[in-house]
């Protein structure tokens, strides 16, 4: 067996404007210093300048459909152009694949995300009853799922007429076919949700990082840089400049 055949895959995908590079060369940063398996970090990304050298830098995948290889605007909106990574081949990874967002602060080891068993591993969905999953932290085998793209490309209008983002549409068809598993439930917290102190409290004390958390997720507003600077995003949500941000953000 070769040494890539023997490594873990860490991948993110990056395309437009919303993040920097420097979100890439930090997320690397973290990854490198809290997973202790052997593996491969590569991003699926439009623009490679300025990505550290110890990043494997690829083009996003090409997956036969027009409006996601043209990087048309619906395609872009609310992440679909993720689903990419279900190209097969992935390029030239094979095994296991941990997708990580670009916006997440890495506060505890990633070891135990390559141990559970399942097909498709993700969050289950905070504010969801259903089957959804957040699709910020997820884990699968490299070259599965095609068919999810299949599916979207030959019906993209009824594919999507139930569903608002990737999330809930690649979440939903693993669970229709009994494929999907969730994480523990600490593993994945929301800034948001789970480390905001409540009101009044959030006006006295930063926000905490919650027990036995491994990946704080930022979903909406604010962004780790604003929550660090003490920024809401929103002018009901008091959120105090959040220091243990600039420990494990680097």
């Amino acid at each position: 067996m070769s040494d890539a055949q023997q490594k873990v895959n860490v991948i993110c995908i990056k395309w437009g404007d919303k993040y920097g590079n420097d979100y890439v060369n930090t997320l690397y940063s973290m990854v490198s210093r809290n997973l202790s398996l052997p593996y491969r970090f590569v991003c699926f990304t439009d623009e490679a300048e300025g990505i550290r050298d110890e990043v494997e830098v690829k083009p996003i995948p090409k997956i036969g459909f027009e409006d996601f290889d043209e990087k048309k605007a619906w395609a872009k909106a609310h992440g679909w152009l993720k689903l990419t990574c279900f190209a097969n081949p992935l390029s030239d990874l094979t095994g296991p694949t941990l997708f990580l967002d670009l916006d997440i602060v890495i506060v505890g080891s990633l070891d135990d995300f390559f141990k559970p068993e399942g097909d498709f591993m993700v969050i289950k969905e905070w504010d969801k009853s259903d089957a959804t999953g957040n699709t910020s932290v997820f884990r699968f085998e490299a070259g599965a799922h095609e068919d999810a793209l299949d599916y979207l490309k030959a019906d993209p209008e009824k594919a999507t007429e139930s569903v608002r983002n990737e999330q809930e549409y690649i979440t939903q068809f693993v669970d229709r076919q009994n494929r999907l598993k969730y994480w523990p439930e600490k593993w994945c917290r929301s800034f948001k949700r789970h480390c905001i102190r409540p009101f009044p409290l959030s006006f006295f004390q930063q926000p905490r990082i919650p027990e036995d958390a491994r990946v704080i997720i930022f979903h909406g507003k604010p962004h780790p840089d604003d929550a660090l600077a003490g920024r809401s995003g929103k002018w009901y949500r008091k959120v105090l400049p959040t220091r243990w941000i600039a420990e494990y953000w680097q």
